[in-house]
């Protein structure tokens, strides 16, 4: 029995470069705010790489670098999140069936990176501290009654 080799050639190609095929080299991430109405900020190596208003999705590029998240709105505290860069579940596979070839079309697209699909922020309401009222002299001594 005579076996083709482009079937192999073929079934090899395929699983090269899995995850850029299963999961791509972009996601969508969803942000929600407690309260909602936020103006959230993302940002990769001091660049801003999107603007989205709460709650909103925005998609980015999957590379091997955090997000921040930067979260404001009027009479809250800003907030900061750190969106940490981590492995795709079909990079495992990827290494696994197609070995060093697939993973590293996979790295070089950024597929074998992967960001959470949802954050959540909590933005704390400013407290506003009253102004100290000037201390009041101290009272006067009694005088004797003459």
């Amino acid at each position: 029995m005579k076996i083709s080799a482009l079937p192999a050639a073929t079934f090899t190609l395929a699983l090269m470069g899995c995850s850029t095929i299963i999961e791509g080299s972009s996601q969508t991430i969803t942000l929600n705010s407690n309260p909602s109405g936020a103006r959230c900020t993302l940002e990769r190596n001091g660049l801003a790489i999107g603007n989205v208003e709460t709650p909103g999705g925005i998609v980015v590029e999957k590379t091997k670098d955090n997000i921040t998240v930067v979260c404001s709105k009027d009479g809250y505290q800003t907030s900061t999140h750190i969106l940490k860069s981590g492995v795709a579940g079909a990079t495992f596979g990827n290494i696994i069936l197609g070995g060093g070839i697939g993973w590293a079309i996979d790295s070089a697209s950024g597929s074998d990176n992967k960001y959470d699909d949802v954050v959540n922020v909590t933005l704390t309401p400013m407290v506003d501290v009253p102004a100290m009222a000037p201390a009041a002299p101290p009272p006067a001594a009694a005088q004797p009654v003459r």
